[in-house]
């Protein structure tokens, strides 16, 4: 047994520090005398050190006792995965150490490569230059664009972080970037605007009566027969006329489409002014109810993966249905010709662990613990696969 004085000169880290870890529970001691002195046994300095190798690599104490009182904590595990990162920290203060030599030694290399998101920013430029048409179809015009650039390098720390987490490296995601900037998902976000714009504008005469014939009448049940004939008459309509619902993933399409009538206070407000106040969510429930229980096959695979929050994320049999959400979106992706990163899925599992805008949703989606289940789920899939 050492007492925290003896850790403290042993580890480096300060009595301060070891009473604060005590203190949020991240390092308990193993044991208290009757004086009130804290001891701490071997175990307890291995727990010590995995925590140091977490704090190296800049991950937030809250995280790092989130991450090692996990029932699915794998000590081995996470040493493998801390050894990988903290060689390419090493490597990248390599060379930012042959950088400071260099200039020490008077060589003229103003090269920032080593930290700087110039790859990056670059892309964009070049996108811009490349495609104007296109950024002003998206974007609206090119000043805009140029405001989201800006906005982009406001937090490009942020980009940065997200870029290696997902990419690898920031040169990775750049070439990526890229490629989906011209993808086949901008060409059909930029149809479902087009689409969008005929609805509000009226430019296709037979959805203008059908949709005033919809709403006529709000006060009318959404799920009626009368209803119901309209609905359909729409979602036929709509998907005879539009090329973008006549596609691989065309009716993926029109079920998010009719979501936006219930979800998204953007375009809710501008239906509502255009037919009145609770149009939009009449027209969404309209659809929804013709929808019946046809959904994106991601969409029921997440339903099935959530049905029963009390099981084992790390099971075989969580697993394998995360083995088909994984197969799902990779296909998805390839028909959209969009390069999603190596570490998608291990990315994404972070969003679900910490970001709470996605917890928020994702728990009123699928009950509560509905977030951190799936993020569980995905990341040891994404650990282990």
């Amino acid at each position: 047994m050492r007492t925290v004085k003896q850790v403290s000169d042993l580890t480096g880290v300060s009595v301060r520090t070891l009473h604060y870890y005590d203190e949020i529970g991240l390092l308990k001691p193993s044991e208290i005398t009757e004086a009130g002195y804290r001891l701490y046994d071997d175990k307890a300095l291995e727990t010590l050190q995995q925590i140091l190798f977490f704090k190296e690599l800049d991950i937030p104490l809250k995280n790092v006792k989130e991450i090692m009182q996990s029932p699915y904590f794998d000590k081995m595990q996470a040493l493998e995965r801390q050894e990988k990162l903290l060689i390419l920290k090493r490597d990248r203060l390599n060379q930012l150490i042959e950088l400071i030599n260099k200039t020490i030694k008077g060589d003229n290399t103003m090269s920032f490569k080593e930290f700087d998101m110039s790859a990056y920013f670059k892309a964009l430029e070049e996108f811009k230059t490349e495609h104007e048409d296109k950024v002003i179809k998206i974007y609206g015009s090119v000043d805009k664009f140029n405001e989201h650039i800006e906005k982009f390098k406001a937090n490009k720390d942020e980009i940065a972080k997200m870029a290696i987490k997902k990419y690898g490296s920031i040169e990775k995601y750049a070439e990526a970037m890229k490629k989906n900037l011209d993808s086949a998902a901008i060409t059909n976000a930029e149809q479902i605007d087009e689409f969008k714009k005929d609805l509000l504008q009226d430019k296709n005469p037979k959805l203008k009566e059908l949709f005033k014939r919809l709403v006529s009448d709000l006060n009318k049940d959404a799920s009626s027969k009368e209803i119901q004939q309209i609905a359909e008459e729409i979602t036929n309509t709509a998907k005879e006329d539009y090329e973008i619902f006549k596609t691989d993933l065309g009716n993926d399409y029109w079920f998010y489409f009719v979501k936006t009538y219930l979800i998204f206070p953007d375009w809710m407000e501008e239906v509502d002014k255009k037919y009145g106040d609770g149009a939009s969510k009449f027209i969404g429930e309209a659809l929804k109810n013709y929808l019946g229980d046809k959904k994106p096959k991601i969409e029921t695979i997440y339903e099935k993966l959530t049905s029963d929050l009390s099981k084992d994320p790390s099971s075989e049999e969580i697993q394998k249905i995360v083995e088909e959400i994984a197969s799902e979106t990779e296909k998805q992706n390839e028909a959209l010709k969009v390069d999603a990163g190596e570490n998608h899925l291990g990315y994404t599992a972070e969003l679900y662990l910490s970001n709470s805008t996605m917890i928020k949703v994702t728990d009123k989606k699928y009950g509560n613990g509905a977030s951190k289940f799936i993020g569980e789920a995905l990341k040891f899939y994404s650990e282990n696969k």
